[in-house]
């Protein structure tokens, strides 16, 4: 009996935390799933990136259940009268216009705003929702705010470092979790997929540490990278401020500051005019690299942050609503 009651109590809690996911997404029981509004705006495409790299999609209103939980998140933030991206697009060819994993538009019960779509000018290729359930076209290059959505039925727990994304591993060394990013890109890329991830490019503290990346770079070698480019180098989290030698972490410490200035002999040395940011090479020294130059990089995380939460009823979300605006 204690057998079957622990086993129980085992599978209860394994397919429980199966459905847990960061704190900064709001679990709603009406779709089973996790709403997270950013109401900084962005483009089209950066929208549905950043949505990506969290193990989420560009919320669309694909049913009524989406279109009142997207217009409750959109009110709850005081969201009014503004437009926000969907998951809709058709910027794969004009007019053939599906979400972003794949339900073509005939499918989805939108309600168009009055004069809606018209595809003013042959430019507008993404497809717009306002807090009164309403769509419309609009060109995907425009800024707007959006919805990530994570639905509550994946099957991927969140790992020791607090995402899904299993490319992030812990160090027990450093307390921190680090990924490598195979996939060439430039400082400022590079920095919004860190960003987007919960993490940030890596900052060393410590020789130790440097010994750490050292080894996460080893894990990597140039034959596991597709493409032209320089593979003994990758892109972490240290800048020059625009003023060339002003060497600080994107945190703004120098580096001495921050625990680690060890350049690799004849470094930095703005070899090409405009090394402004920072790199490592394989050997865990530091190099200056040019911002505009595509490289692999390397992303750090906290493990603890954003904690994971469980899903809550939508009676306990809304007690937590109200008391939030009660404080303010």
């Amino acid at each position: 009996m204690k057998t079957f009651i622990k086993s129980f109590v085992f599978l209860l809690f394994f397919i429980y935390t199966e459905c847990a996911f960061t704190c900064d997404y709001q679990y709603r029981q009406l779709t089973k799933g996790w709403f997270k509004l950013y109401e900084v705006p962005e483009t089209w495409q950066d929208a549905r990136l950043r949505c990506r790299l969290q193990g989420a999609v560009l919320a669309s209103p694909t049913s009524s259940a989406m279109a009142a939980e997207m217009k409750h998140t959109m009110k709850n933030f005081f969201i009014q009268d503004t437009e926000i991206f969907t998951g809709i697009h058709a910027t794969f060819s004009s007019g053939s216009y599906y979400t972003v994993d794949g339900i073509p538009l005939s499918k989805i019960p939108l309600v168009w705003a009055n004069n809606e779509p018209d595809n003013f000018e042959n430019k507008e290729r993404c497809i717009t929702f306002n807090s009164n359930g309403s769509a419309a076209d609009r060109m995907c290059e425009e800024p707007r705010p959006y919805i990530c959505f994570r639905s509550g039925e994946k099957e991927v727990p969140t790992n020791r470092c607090g995402t899904v994304d299993d490319g992030y591993q812990y160090f027990k060394e450093t307390k921190k979790c680090y990924k490598f990013h195979r996939e060439p890109r430039k400082f400022d890329r590079a920095h919004f997929v860190c960003s987007a991830e919960n993490g940030h490019l890596a900052i060393i503290n410590s020789a130790h540490e440097a010994e750490v990346l050292k080894k996460v770079f080893g894990d990597n070698p140039a034959s596991s990278m597709a493409g032209s480019f320089d593979k003994a180098v990758a892109i972490i989290g240290f800048y020059d401020w625009g003023s060339w030698g002003d060497w600080t972490t994107i945190h703004e410490e120098t580096l001495k500051e921050a625990g680690y200035d060890r350049f690799s002999d004849g470094e930095p040395n703005n070899g090409t005019t405009g090394e402004d940011c920072g790199s490592i090479w394989r050997t865990g020294l530091l190099n200056d690299i040019s911002c505009n130059q595509p490289a692999a990089f390397i992303c750090e995380k906290d493990p603890a942050y954003p904690p994971v939460c469980q899903p809550k009823t939508d009676e306990e979300i809304e007690i937590n609503e109200r008391f939030n605006n009660e404080v303010e």
